[in-house]
């Protein structure tokens, strides 16, 4: 009896002690990359519907793209977010709701637990004209406005789900076409302005409950050479609602404040049910 007990506490120690060095010894991945499609449609119409209403017909494009690179003590994330929305009243025409081109790549070189010197790049801009429908004035265009940040700093990143980056000399260009020179920071027959100051940006994804999911995307900006002590905050928060593989339902809220673009705080909100598609997703060692 007490050697077949002997017997298997050795087969146990054994079996634990692969099994531990087989999870130790699993390779880590070199490259991740996600894209993902994101379309919300929303519809709505009206027949001598006693309360009054009115035809509309709307439609959202989202792709976000992430590349996530780690070997070593180098990290290197790169994500592209663009969309496109618009949307149609029956007495009103077309008109457009979503507009975005953005490209992030932060390149980091690990120092301490978690802890990295970092280089940032950010260029956002949009696709189309843009107007404001109850002057009927146009007021931006393609790639007018455009800016381009660079700068060095400090990383803190604790996961893919989280970062955290000072960088506390950041150049920013803005550029404008001939039609909207003067506006948007850049002095009148100029297309282009140049700020140094303070850029502090995180990501945090987490999970709210079960199929919930939060995603914060946060921008603060401020200039040392004008308007010292001015922030501007571009704050995005998507809450993600899983009803299946491809189907979920999204709240995003989108706040930015800057007052070169305007005086006032912008804010938009989009909800809605829509397909959601991986079309690229794939790890390498």
């Amino acid at each position: 009896m007490r050697r077949l007990l002997l017997l298997l506490l050795l087969i146990t120690s054994t079996s634990f002690f692969a099994q531990k060095k087989k999870k130790d010894t699993l390779p880590k991945p070199k490259w991740k990359i996600h894209g993902r499609f994101a379309f919300v449609f929303n519809q709505s119409s009206f027949s001598n519907w006693a309360s009054g209403g009115e035809d509309t017909v709307a439609g959202d494009l989202n792709v976000n793209y992430d590349f996530n690179y780690k070997k070593n003590n180098i990290n290197w994330d790169s994500r592209l977010l663009t969309g496109y929305g618009m949307s149609h009243l029956s007495e009103q025409g077309f008109r457009k709701t979503n507009d975005r081109f953005e490209l992030n790549t932060l390149f980091g070189l690990k120092t301490a637990n978690y802890w990295f010197l970092s280089f940032i790049g950010n260029f956002r801009t949009q696709y189309t004209k843009g107007f404001d429908y109850k002057k009927d004035i146009k007021v931006s265009d393609f790639l007018s406005p455009a800016y381009l940040t660079f700068g060095p700093g400090m990383l803190l990143k604790k996961s893919d789900e989280f970062n955290f980056n000072i960088a506390p000399a950041t150049a920013r260009y803005t550029f404008v076409n001939d039609n909207f020179s003067g506006k948007f920071g850049v002095e009148e027959g100029e297309n282009t302005a140049f700020s140094l100051g303070f850029n502090l940006s995180g990501y945090y994804k987490f999970i709210l409950m079960e199929n919930i999911e939060m995603e914060n995307i946060l921008t603060v900006y401020t200039d040392y050479l004008a308007n010292v002590g001015n922030l501007d905050t571009d704050y995005q928060a998507n809450i993600r609602f899983k009803v299946n593989k491809h189907i979920k339902m999204q709240m995003t809220f989108h706040t930015i404040i800057d007052d070169n673009a305007s005086s006032r705080i912008q804010f938009r909100e989009l909800f809605g049910l829509g397909l959601n598609y991986s079309f690229h997703e794939k790890v390498t060692y």
